[in-house]
């Protein structure tokens, strides 16, 4: 019985990872307003060593439209104009000397089909995430049956996991229409 408690409880966990992944995922899918996340894959070259932008600067946003990036020491303005220009997020940088802004665009009605198409195979790989776990777990409770755990016990187990998965799965749904509902909208 500890033992089935154990796979319930390890494949719990690892629906949850899915679940993070998920929701991380979709931070980065930019949904029309400025958010700093949206700078979150941003590497600057730091005197030789790739950093995140977050360490090297103060990333904030002003209103719905402008990011504003101001770095720690000023000789990096170059370096994190170029980044930005090297990771390919659509932005054009304008350095004043002091700080860098960016004007983030609004979405054109194709560039939000095409983001909320993202979203959804984002939601989609999660699924699949949730998937194997239940797959490895029924397979763990599986080896359990055959080194003597009775069979009720590996059924109501199997029973239990399929519960798990629904829920975690029905959750990924619930995530992807608030994620389309925020990109559709104007």
């Amino acid at each position: 019985m500890e033992e089935i408690d154990f796979i319930l409880d390890s494949a719990k966990e690892s629906m949850d990872g899915s679940i993070a992944h998920l929701e991380k995922e979709f931070l980065n899918i930019r949904a029309g307003k400025a958010t700093p996340a949206m700078l979150g894959g941003v590497f600057v070259d730091y005197y030789g060593s790739q950093t995140p932008l977050s360490q090297v600067a103060n990333i904030n946003v002003p209103d719905a439209r402008t990011i504003t990036i101001q770095p720690w020491e000023k000789a990096m303005l170059h370096p994190i104009e170029k980044a930005i220009m090297i990771a390919n997020l659509g932005f054009n940088p304008m350095n004043n000397g002091d700080n860098i802004i960016i004007n983030v665009p609004a979405l054109t009605e194709e560039r939000r089909r095409d983001l909320a198409k993202q979203a959804k195979a984002e939601a989609e790989d999660a699924k699949i995430g949730v998937r194997n776990v239940r797959k490895d777990a029924n397979n763990d409770i599986k080896k359990l049956e055959k080194d003597g755990v009775s069979e009720d016990a590996c059924k109501g187990a199997e029973e239990s996991i399929q519960d798990l998965t629904n829920s975690y799965i029905k959750k990924i749904d619930e995530l992807l229409v608030v994620k389309e509902a925020e990109i559709m909208k104007v």
